[in-house]
């Protein structure tokens, strides 16, 4: 578990310099995989950049999951399930708000690492009236190597609980229809999620997200994105040479 909270803690520390501009103050939270059973995650009041080891809490999957299983909690209950469910926990620090969040995606077998953020950039075009045809295509070949070519867009819901329901019912129809899980999470006048195998990956797919938020902005200067055809996406997701480098990126 060691090496796991350390690459998490750079991760985060990374994810929260003023270079990614992508967090700032208390902003975001992240998480990683410990076993089947177990995840770390950010303490709630914690900030990225200067986050240490003891600003993460050890949580278990169980409790968490069963209670998306409930209809409605009050502000209450979400704060007493979050504080049972954690472990080696004496001071009673509080996890994230965003705890069953990350729980839904870490308990996917092939999901390791998870990097919640708010970049200037990204939510530029999520504060938008574009905001949903705006990240829904793509633009240049190395988007679709690093980020995929089927994110996934959540309108504006309440953070915490609420929105963990709502993610919850679309995370779980999109690993129907594409049989894997996003690369990207997008939400509405919110943030942005990554979400990786391995701590490496968050962090490339934040930036390459930034960057595609940025090119995309600029579209819209000059007369709005000319998306990839479907086929264009298709050919460059099943190139050969890309699968190699989406291997060793």
């Amino acid at each position: 578990m060691q090496e796991i909270l350390h690459r998490l803690v750079t991760m985060s520390n990374i994810l929260g310099s003023e270079a990614y501009d992508c967090a700032i103050l208390g902003e975001g939270n992240t998480s990683a995989k410990v076993n089947q059973d177990y995840f770390l995650v950010k303490a709630s009041g914690t900030q990225l950049s200067t986050i240490t080891e003891q600003g993460f809490l050890k949580v278990q999957f169980a409790p968490i999951l069963h209670a998306l299983e409930r209809e409605a909690l009050s502000d209450q209950e979400v704060k007493q399930i979050l504080l049972s469910a954690t472990v080696d926990n004496p001071d009673q620090r509080v996890p994230s708000v965003e705890t069953f969040l990350h729980a839904i995606i870490l308990s996917q077998e092939e999901i390791n690492y998870v990097g919640h953020t708010h970049p200037t950039a990204i939510n530029s075009i999520l504060c938008s009236n574009k905001a949903e045809e705006a990240v829904s295509g793509s633009l240049f070949p190395d988007q679709i190597v690093v980020l995929g070519s089927d994110p996934l867009y959540i309108s504006y819901t309440d953070p915490g609980f609420v929105l963990a329901k709502v993610l919850y019912q679309k995370f779980h129809t999109y690993l129907t229809h594409f049989g894997k899980a996003p690369k990207t999470i997008y939400m509405q006048n919110h943030g942005f999620i990554a979400v990786g195998a391995n701590d490496k990956e968050v962090l490339n797919i934040t930036q390459m997200a930034v960057k595609t938020a940025k090119i995309t902005i600029g579209t819209y200067l000059l007369g709005g994105p000319n998306f990839f055809s479907e086929a264009n996406v298709n050919r460059i997701e099943n190139r050969p040479d890309e699968h190699y480098r989406r291997k060793v990126i």
